[in-house]
């Protein structure tokens, strides 16, 4: 009898010919987020992943395997051999570890992986119902609303677990290449990051600031933004350029009403200039149709326009409502709202340009040494890795 982590994998199981990198690739991001407790073996059975644990660590576990993008459940089980001796032994271990004392209802559910198991999975369950009933006077039967589920697993040996514990989904990170995360200090961006991660892309992040226009207080807003995010999505590169010089021309040489257009534009390219040196295959961006002056169809076609590369927008057609709801969910709202600008707010005009035509943004630029701002701002570049677990 061993204590068992169970992880059920999630899309990527219908990945076809790619199913073993995209399980292999899971593997190890799951063995990464608990390299700090104390493991035994770790297999594939039937498609699903064990890994021998202690059983104190389990609560710690858990916490740290569901936030691996590419699963569905984690649970934790006891693994015995494939007879209903072991197999009761095993669901009185389970129940007893629980120390259950009320009245609480249940639901036997068998899976049977292994075909050649001498009973089907409705006689499994039929007979595990049998030995919690005998076993426990505080359980009943309601196979409609249960409060608890008695699972038991057969496969090249047999799994008992209680209810399972959902993951956050999506794809292994880096089965979907790279992007740069344009990461504010708002909202948005962070919400971004994390949905185009979840779909198995290794996120970047790149962080524009005007300082000593904003503070340094707002530079830390941003990293302590990346650090939460790197929760989920592991170490992440961090770029961080000072845009004061761009900003301080485009105010001296520009129409007002299309700063915050030419300024975005000067940052993909200055991302791309990273993109290319450090391998990313796109952006990623927070922005949202029509939630703010700058974010309607012809900025961004003007925008995109600036880059030979993608840019990717997961929240395009999300309600603020629901991205604050996400921001709250994934821990980066508290951090979003603290009060320190970055310079996008800083240097936005009173009365933006809504429908900029690529023309007169272009006859704009014509003002600016297009290149020379460039090659100035990457001068500033601060390279740094960030991950959860720095002080």
């Amino acid at each position: 009898m061993r204590w068992m982590l169970g992880v059920s994998f999630g899309e990527l199981m219908l990945k076809g010919k790619n199913r073993k990198k995209f399980i292999n690739d899971s593997i190890k991001q799951i063995l990464k987020a608990i390299e700090n407790f104390e493991i035994g073996e770790y297999f594939l059975d039937h498609g699903k992943l064990f890994i021998e644990v202690n059983k104190e660590d389990f609560d710690a576990i858990i916490e740290k395997t569901r936030m691996v993008f590419g699963l569905s459940y984690v649970y934790p089980s006891i693994q015995v051999e494939k007879n209903f001796e072991d197999i009761q032994n095993g669901i009185i271990e389970l129940i007893n570890n629980e120390n259950i004392e009320e009245n609480v209802s249940f639901k036997a559910i068998a899976n049977r992986a292994d075909k050649s198991f001498e009973l089907n999975s409705m006689q499994i369950a039929a007979k595990v119902g049998g030995i919690v009933l005998r076993n426990f006077d505080n359980f009943s039967v309601d196979v409609k609303n249960p409060q608890k589920e008695i699972h038991v697993d057969i496969r090249q040996k047999a799994y008992v677990y209680m209810d399972k514990i959902k993951t956050i989904g999506g794809l292994p990170i880096g089965t979907g290449g790279k992007a740069l995360l344009l990461l504010s200090g708002g909202i948005d961006s962070p919400v971004a990051g994390f949905e185009i991660a979840s779909r198995g892309v290794e996120i970047g992040a790149i962080h524009f600031h005007s300082y000593p226009f904003t503070s340094e207080r707002a530079q830390e807003k941003a990293k302590d933004l990346a650090r939460q995010l790197s929760i989920y999505i592991g170490e992440i590169e961090y770029y961080q350029i000072n845009l004061l010089n761009i900003y301080t021309e485009i105010n001296k040489k520009c129409r007002a009403r299309y700063t915050t257009v030419i300024a975005r534009r000067f940052m993909m390219r200055i991302g791309e200039e990273i993109a290319k040196k450090h391998r990313y295959d796109g952006f990623v961006t927070g922005e949202a149709l029509g939630q703010v002056a700058s974010q309607t169809i012809q900025s961004i076609s003007v925008v995109n326009a600036a880059t030979n590369l993608p840019i990717l927008r997961p929240l395009i057609n999300m309600d603020k409502v629901d991205i604050i709801d996400k921001a709250k969910w994934i821990d980066t709202y508290d951090i979003s709202i603290q009060p320190y600008d970055d310079c996008c707010s800083f240097f936005a005009p009173d009365r933006p340009a809504t429908k900029p035509r690529i023309y007169d943004i272009l006859k704009e630029e014509e003002k600016l040494d297009i290149d020379a701002l460039v090659e100035d701002a990457l001068t500033t570049l601060e390279v740094i890795k960030i991950n959860v677990d720095d002080e």
